[in-house]
């Protein structure tokens, strides 16, 4: 992937500025008389980082630095990615890695993704990473009605490529400007993605661990990791 011209924020700004800004973020709690000053207290000692949020975070190319930094400092790190970029992601080592499968096959990818450049390529072979990578994996599946809730067999095939330890399968909610490009009906109930999980459980060899009705999220494990994962179901 080339890479454009710029000039990058290291790995140790990056994480002193996070730290700034979590305390920047609690700092008026101190004043409240309902504050749990305990809670408090563990809110100005942050253990886990998530490198996510909008954009591809492996375009950064000095990302192992940066996950390596906050494991410096006593932190776990849970790395979010599309998959776009399988040379990045085969020289990380994070806590806990994601890959957020938009679709079952190229058409459906290029249809709602609508990329600049076709990297369906490139998302299987980051699947196929996923199997030899000496980290939690997890693959997540965003389902929205009408574009690519379907053909769980199809997410199958590309699943058993990459033998992630977790499957974490969740609706699609109606929020922020994602409500400028697609409807309410987009958003499938708890008991669509309930239903697709199920199929896709059984196709692909994986067992359902949890879910929660409330978040419309469902969660699949590899059958010897059942017993030792909950996401506190609220049905």
């Amino acid at each position: 992937m080339i890479m454009p011209k710029h000039e990058w924020d290291s790995p140790e700004s990056i994480v002193d500025g996070c730290m700034g800004e979590q305390m920047r973020l609690i700092s008026g709690y101190a004043g409240s008389t309902t504050t749990n000053l305990s809670k408090l207290e563990e809110a100005q000692h942050p253990r886990h980082a998530a490198i996510s949020l909008v954009g591809e975070p492996t375009l950064y190319p000095f990302l192992a630095e940066l996950i390596d930094e906050f494991h410096g400092r006593k932190m776990s790190t849970f790395l979010v990615t599309n998959g776009t970029n399988p040379e990045m992601l085969a020289n990380v080592k994070p806590t806990q890695l994601y890959v957020s499968l938009n679709a079952p096959d190229r058409e459906t990818y290029t249809r709602i993704c609508n990329p600049i450049q076709d990297r369906w390529s490139q998302i299987n072979e980051s699947l196929e990473l996923l199997s030899t990578l000496n980290t939690r994996t997890v693959i997540r599946i965003t389902l929205v009605e009408g574009l690519n809730l379907k053909e769980p067999e199809k997410y199958a095939r590309l699943i058993a490529k990459a033998e992630p330890d977790y499957i974490e399968i969740k609706a699609y909610m109606h929020l922020g400007f994602s409500r400028q490009r697609l409807p309410r009906s987009a958003m499938p109930s708890h008991a669509s993605v309930l239903d697709f999980a199920k199929y896709l459980a059984y196709t692909s060899g994986y067992a359902i661990a949890d879910d929660s009705k409330f978040s419309r999220v469902v969660l699949l494990s590899k059958k010897g990791n059942v017993e030792k994962i909950s996401l506190t179901s609220t049905e």
